[in-house]
């Protein structure tokens, strides 16, 4: 009996520390801000956030939102496996009147740092007539 309960407690023992070893995914971004300057009303403006996976388990994205429907994402649906790289493209459509904007892109994840935020800012002008 003694020799099963310590058999038993070395292959815990040794599946903990496998375990411990590995990495979870875990994103790795170029950038985490984007100031777009200024932008003319009415004319959509895009920016591509691209990461990589510097974790060991694949990075699977299961949520992209925004704060406004003037901001629309797009993303990486498919896993993401170590050392391969993804992206994250922002579009903001700027209407309403000229003013300055800043919002932010809440992103859902299996990785370790489960919730990671970005954001774009600029300031939105009018448009030049010539």
């Amino acid at each position: 009996m003694k020799k099963l309960l310590l058999l038993f407690t070395l292959i815990l023992g040794v599946s903990v520390a496998t375990n411990a070893q590995t990495k979870p995914a875990e994103f790795k971004f170029e950038k985490e801000l984007h100031d777009f300057g200024k932008i003319p009303l009415n004319k959509a403006a895009t920016v591509e956030f691209k990461f990589t996976n510097v974790g060991d388990q694949p990075l699977i994205l299961t949520k992209v939102e925004t704060t406004c429907g003037c901001t629309v994402p797009e993303y990486t649906q498919t896993p993401v496996k170590k050392g391969e790289s993804g992206v994250i493209k922002v579009t903001y459509n700027p209407t309403g009147a000229a003013m300055p904007f800043s919002k932010s892109i809440t992103i859902s994840s299996n990785a370790k740092t489960t919730t990671k935020v970005l954001y774009i800012k600029g300031e939105t002008v009018a448009a030049s007539t010539k």
